[in-house]
């Protein structure tokens, strides 16, 4: 089979094009820029392009499929070409749904925890040697790919993104897979730019478990108010199973899990995680895996990349850096850091980098977001307001926006990383949080641990 990548380089795209590679697909692809890792990591597999751009003589008539990434624009000139010659043309999410049509699709979705859900299901499946094709949104310790396709395995654990799924398809991606086994984590307002209001938002998830096949099962966490309420009001020939967060205790810094057989330490912390876990929980038992097989898989499970990482540690200091930027993420994740490390001045760092919150219509969302932390920091980048074309937004905004008087807010990357420098880390007992999709203008996480070192 011959694919051809239409923006190679980003980092679901160029998972799927390692996954078909390793499948045994002729895989070619263009793009404009890429970067660390995907350049290496198609460079390692010959896959990586011989130079950048366009170029619409690649695509030709023998090519069965070309699959269309989010980075590239409507009249992409090897789109264009692609449609004049009638080619096969696929969006990630409508690709990745031809590939597991015969399979029983697990599509874990939620505003929140869809990640860490996913990990923690392949963690399992892995630890007990039970091979599933899957999609995850982040790197995984002892995978080699995000994105993994065979002919053979019965199940496809899929990540249920509710973003849109191509410059030519304005769907969300979660709306194509049609899953047998679905799985709602939460539902807290998100891209904003899309879903212009909290109803139409909601709505996507309505649709998502309208799309679950006939007979199938949806997993919901009972815990959040507009989850139960989708879940409940769903008419669709569909078997419901709730979870909530189970009970558990944290003793000088562990978690212990209440379980059949006793309380059990574990690894991830935070009631968010500990929801996460019930869920997952619930899939993993559809897929075969008894409870007790799952508590003894699960206790080893680290977290995945970037969600509650630990960067560094020592006697009296603790760092992670977390992907949250929403305003329940940011709330769940500060949260849970405090209350794992009660005893340490919580100094927690928001990046507002997202189109959501650098909107100063969206801001108020954040209203008590921090309030776990003993520091509340928020840096953001005025040119990145600039580049999203948004409103400016003041210092007096977002310190109404999240009702801190005391809150630190910095727009200078170099003032921002003189106040990590200036943190007493040897004689005080600290837990920093650094949370962001982004890295605070250009933070070296590398020099973090030098820091705290």
């Amino acid at each position: 089979m011959r694919t051809h990548f239409i923006a190679i380089g980003g980092s679901a795209m160029h998972n799927l094009a390692l996954a078909l590679h390793n499948k045994g697909y002729h895989v070619t692809g263009s793009d404009d820029a890429i970067f660390e890792p995907s350049k290496t990591r198609l460079e390692k597999k010959g896959l990586l392009p011989e130079e950048l751009g366009w170029f619409p003589e690649k695509i030709t008539s023998d090519i069965d499929s070309v699959i269309l990434g989010m980075h590239a624009k409507e009249d992409n000139p090897e789109l264009l070409r692609a449609k004049e010659l009638g080619l096969n043309i696929f969006s990630y999410p409508e690709f990745l749904y031809e590939q597991s049509k015969n399979k029983t699709r697990v599509v874990i979705g939620g505003s929140h925890g869809k990640t860490t859900i996913t990990s923690m299901i392949l963690h399992v499946m892995n630890y007990h040697n039970i091979s599933v094709d899957y999609m995850v949104g982040a790197q995984l310790e002892g995978f080699e790919t995000m994105v993994h396709l065979t002919e053979e395995n019965d199940f496809m654990v899929l990540e249920g993104d509710e973003y849109l799924s191509s410059p030519i398809d304005r769907r969300p991606k979660f709306h194509l897979y049609k899953p047998n086994i679905a799985l709602i984590s939460g539902i807290a307002w998100d891209h904003i730019n899309v879903f212009p209001t909290f109803e139409n938002y909601v709505n996507q998830f309505e649709i998502f478990v309208e799309s679950i096949t006939n007979g199938g099962i949806l997993v919901y966490n009972e815990n959040d108010p507009e989850v139960k309420k989708v879940a409940e009001n769903a008419t669709n020939p569909i078997r419901k199973i709730p979870y909530f967060t189970p009970e558990y205790s944290v003793e000088n810094g562990i978690t212990l899990l209440q379980t059949p057989e006793g309380d059990m330490p574990i690894e991830v912390f935070g009631a968010h995680n500990l929801n996460n876990l019930a869920g997952a929980k619930w899939i993993c038992q559809n897929m075969g895996v008894d409870e007790a097989d799952f508590y003894q898989a699960i206790a080893s499970f680290k977290g995945a990349s970037k969600r509650l990482e630990k960067i560094a540690e020592t006697k009296n200091t603790v760092a992670y850096k977390d992907f949250a930027h929403s305003p329940s993420k940011v709330s769940a994740t500060t949260t849970a850091v405090k209350q794992q490390y009660s005893d340490r001045k919580l100094i927690a760092c928001l990046e507002l980098h997202t189109y959501s919150s650098l909107d100063a219509q969206f801001l108020h969302e954040y209203e008590g977001a921090l309030d776990s932390a003993d520091v509340a920091v928020v840096f953001y980048s005025p040119d990145a307001v600039k580049i999203k074309r948004l409103e400016e937004v003041t210092y007096q905004q977002i310190e109404e926006a999240f009702k801190r008087k005391d809150l630190i807010i910095y727009t200078n990357p170099d003032e921002f990383q003189n106040f990590l420098r200036s943190l007493n880390f040897n004689e005080e007992k600290i837990a920093l949080l650094l949370m962001s999709s982004g890295n605070y203008g250009g933070l070296n996480f590398d020099e973090v641990k030098t820091m705290v070192n």
